[in-house]
C-alpha cells in the first residue's frame, strides 16, 4: 500500500496531533490568527495516517529543528559541518537549502508584504548592490517585477550582484535595514545572514516575463557566460516538463487552465508536446487535440504568457509538497 503524501500544512498538522493536546496548545500561543486558523482546518481534514507515515514526518521536522539550531549557534560552515557528520553530506546539503531559505524570510518581512511599486520607488536610486542586498530579502515575484522596471544597464548588474552574494556581515544588513526602517516604519531585527546565490537568482528569472528573461541572459551571457549558464541549469522553464515523473505532470495538468495548455502546446516542441499528451487522460488529450486544430494565429507574447502561466503552477506545487521538480538534473528521487 503506497504511503500517504502530505502537504507542508498537513505535516504541520500531523506533528501537532502528535504532540497532544498540553504541548499543542503551548505552541499555539506562538502563533498568528491566521496560522491558527489554516492548521486547525488541517487538523480538522487530516485523516488516519499510519504510523511510518507519522514517524517519517517526526523525523523529517527533527531534522530541520536541528539544522535551524545549529545554523543559528554555529553559523552556516559549522552546521554543515555537523549535518554531514550526522546525517551525510546528501542529505545535509537538502537540509541547509530547506532551511537558509525558510529562515531569509524571518528577516525583512515588511519588504515582502510592501507593493512592489512602492519598494521600487523607494530602492531604484540606490547602489546596485544595496539594491541587490535588498531584493535577495523580497519575494520572487516581487524582485522579478522591480528588476524589470530597473533602466537596462543596471539590471544586469543588480542581477549578476544577486547571483554572486553569498553571505552579508549582520553589521551591513542591520545598517541596511535602519535605513529602510525611515521610510517603511516596520522592520524586524537580522537574525540571518544568508542571503542571495543562483539559487535565489534563478527563483528571481523563473518569475520574470520571457522578454527580460531573454535580455538579461543575452547581456549576463557578454559579461559572465559561466554564471549565466548556472542560473539556466537552476531554473524551472516550460520545456523542463520533460525531465519531471508522471506523477507529477499528471499532478499539474488536473490545475492549468485548458486555454493555457492549447497555446502552450502549441508553441512547444514534439518532445514536450508527446510529455503533456502521454499523461492525459483520453478524454482529456482529445479535447486538447480538437483545439489545436482551430487554434491558429496565436502571438508569440500569447504563447509565452500561456507557458509561463503553467510554470507558476507547477512552481506553486512544487513549494506546497505535491510534486517534484528535479532542478538543474541533480535532485537524487528515492521511489
Amino acid at each position: 500500500m503506497a504511503e500517504t503524501k502530505l502537504t507542508g500544512k498537513q505535516k504541520a498538522a500531523a506533528i501537532i496531533i502528535s504532540l497532544g493536546a498540553d504541548d499543542a496548545s503551548k505552541i499555539y500561543k506562538f502563533l498568528k490568527e491566521d496560522e491558527i486558523e489554516q492548521l486547525t482546518y488541517e487538523i480538522s481534514r487530516l485523516q488516519h495516517l499510519s504510523p511510518h507515515t507519522v514517524e517519517q514526518t517526526l523525523k523529517d521536522f527533527y531534522e530541520l529543528c536541528l539544522t535551524q539550531k545549529v545554523i543559528t549557534e554555529g553559523g552556516f560552515e559549522y552546521a554543515r559541518n555537523v549535518l554531514e557528520k550526522a546525517f551525510g553530506s546528501q542529505t545535509a546539503a537538502s537540509l541547509l537549502e530547506r532551511v537558509t531559505k525558510t529562515l531569509r524570510t524571518k528577516s525583512f518581512e515588511f519588504i515582502r508584504k510592501a507593493d512592489y511599486k512602492n519598494l521600487l520607488t523607494i530602492i531604484q536610486n540606490e547602489h546596485p548592490q544595496t539594491i541587490a542586498l535588498i531584493l535577495s530579502y523580497a519575494r520572487a515575484d516581487q524582485a522579478s517585477a522591480v528588476i524589470s522596471e530597473l533602466p537596462k544597464e543596471k539590471r544586469i548588474d543588480v542581477v549578476e550582484r544577486i547571483a554572486k552574494m553569498d553571505r552579508t556581515s549582520p553589521e551591513i544588513v542591520k545598517y541596511v535595514e535602519q535605513e529602510l526602517e525611515k521610510k517603511f516604519n516596520s522592520i524586524i531585527s537580522v537574525d540571518f545572514t544568508e542571503i542571495g546565490g543562483v539559487n535565489y537568482v534563478a527563483d528571481v528569472m523563473n518569475n520574470m516575463d520571457r522578454g527580460n528573461e531573454k535580455y538579461i541572459f543575452d547581456e549576463l551571457n557578454k559579461k559572465d557566460a559561466k554564471l549565466a549558464d548556472e542560473i539556466r541549469m537552476r531554473m524551472f522553464v516550460f520545456e523542463d516538463i520533460v525531465t519531471m515523473d508522471s506523477m507529477s505532470i499528471q499532478r499539474f495538468l488536473r490545475e492549468v487552465d485548458s486555454k493555457d495548455l492549447v497555446y502552450a502546446i502549441k508553441g512547444s516542441n514534439k518532445e514536450v508536446a508527446d510529455m503533456l499528451f502521454s499523461n492525459m487522460s483520453t478524454k482529456m488529450g482529445d479535447t486538447i487535440k480538437s483545439e489545436l486544430e482551430y487554434t491558429h494565429n496565436l502571438r508569440l507574447r500569447d504563447v509565452e504568457e500561456a507557458q509561463q502561466r503553467i510554470v507558476s503552477v507547477i512552481r506553486r506545487l512544487e513549494e506546497e509538497g505535491e510534486l517534484i521538480i528535479a532542478k538543474g538534473g541533480k535532485d537524487d528521487i528515492i521511489v
